[in-house]
């Protein structure tokens, strides 16, 4: 993704006289405050414009309808190779970004005929029916974590993490010990989704991205020798029955999976609670009506979404917003403006843990669609319910504001104090 450079910033809530789109986007993208606190930002883009030919080298949506229709047009599509590269990176990390960003092999950044294939093969562990029938096995996993909460706990660190690396590594077939290496190396990769991307992090990203593939080339081969149940066995016995997987989209599916299956649910678990903690008449509602808590993560993925931004290139000339996207531009769909534009939701941003309107773009649309959507709301909702029975204080503990990662696209803690009783 592009990088935007840092320019002067410009008042928080900005009013129509002083707003200026490629100054929000840049304080928005490039600065600490504006990662920290997208919202306003994002607002006074909407109002202001909402369709922004940014003169960073991308067209910017901030509206729920004209994020949604670029996510499902099939004249947009995931190739972005004629992007531009992040400005004051050499050759050699231009190079690094692209070959990121260009890899064919994931689903992530495919498109059909490949995209379809990749997906049939993986999506056959992620059905409804396959999903409910992990309630069970989820179940005991989040009662088996909350049996060490008592008195003061890093929910991330207890729980947050845990939880859905437990999930998806027992799926895919990582053995346990090799789990807590994971998170700092999938941590890392992820900076690549970032718009802005720093020498340091482009380096760091690659080198994650080439130990995580090494071992997952390692894992894949053991299984070959010794297959067993779980979803790796699975996908090389599909590329041995002729569905033409190649060894490094075997590699680069386990990766994607892996990385994808804990990374946004461990943020929707620590965004979720810590919006509940700042909002004690909405989980002293929840614990009163239980029937709210499937509505309850939606308004939590809603209303402090763990994916912030997609992105996607116009392949031909696309309708959106009452303009036409020209092809060949690239375009970024702030997923979490859209998610509270008020054309979609009354008073968006208030937290209703009943609210019943659009469903949340958090998971993205069309083909792009989330795999493990499915999965990361069942664990939240397992999550949020076990916990509402277990404790009858559920609140922050300390002074001190939890620790916020410094990214944009994926929003998350470093960590999250609470209190339970």
């Amino acid at each position: 993704m592009p990088t935007v450079p840092t320019v002067p910033t410009v008042p928080t809530v900005p009013t129509a006289a002083t707003v200026n789109a490629d100054a929000l986007l840049a304080e928005l993208v490039a600065t600490p405050q504006g990662r920290a606190d997208p919202y306003s930002r994002y607002a006074a883009l909407r109002e202001h414009a909402p369709v922004h030919r940014s003169s960073f080298g991308f067209c910017v949506l901030s509206r729920y309808d004209d994020c949604q229709q670029a996510m499902r047009h099939p004249g947009a599509g995931k190739d972005f190779s004629g992007a531009a590269t992040a400005l004051g990176l050499s050759e050699e990390e231009q190079a690094e970004q692209a070959a990121f960003r260009n890899d064919r092999s994931n689903m992530l950044f495919a498109d059909p005929p490949d995209h379809t294939r990749l997906r049939r093969l993986a999506s056959r562990a992620f059905t409804p029916r396959t999903v409910e029938a992990l309630r069970p096995s989820v179940l005991a996993l989040v009662d088996g974590l909350l049996e060490g909460f008592d008195g003061e706990v890093d929910v991330m660190d207890a729980l947050a993490f845990p939880l859905p690396v437990t999930v998806i590594g027992e799926m895919l077939g990582v053995p346990v010990a090799d789990r807590p290496r994971m998170r700092p190396l999938v941590r890392a990769i992820t900076a690549m989704l970032e718009l802005q991307v720093t020498p340091e992090a482009l380096h760091a990203a690659t080198e994650a991205s080439d130990e995580l593939e090494r071992y997952f080339a390692g894992l894949i081969a053991d299984r070959r020798r010794q297959p067993q149940d779980d979803l790796l066995t699975r996908l090389i016995q599909a590329e041995d029955e002729g569905e033409r997987l190649s060894e490094y989209e075997l590699i680069s599916t386990a990766v994607l999976l892996f990385a994808a299956g804990f990374e946004t649910t461990t943020h929707l678990i620590g965004n979720g609670l810590l919006a509940l903690a700042r909002h004690p008449d909405q989980l002293a509602r929840l614990r009163a009506d239980r029937a709210l808590v499937r509505p309850a993560v939606e308004e939590l993925l809603r209303y402090d979404s763990p994916v912030q931004i997609t992105a996607r290139t116009t392949y031909e000339d696309v309708p959106l917003g009452g303009e036409v996207i020209e092809a060949g531009n690239t375009v970024i769909a702030l997923l979490g403006a859209a998610n509270r534009d008020p054309a979609r939701f009354t008073d968006p941003d208030r937290l209703d843990v009943g609210r019943a309107e659009a469903p949340p773009l958090s998971f993205g649309a069309g083909i792009h669609h989330c795999l493990g959507a499915a999965l990361a709301r069942l664990e939240a909702q397992l999550v949020l319910d076990r916990l509402l029975d277990r404790f009858g204080t559920i609140e922050l503990a300390g002074a001190a504001e939890p620790g916020r990662r410094d990214s944009l696209t994926l929003r998350g803690l470093v960590d999250l104090p609470m209190r339970f009783a």
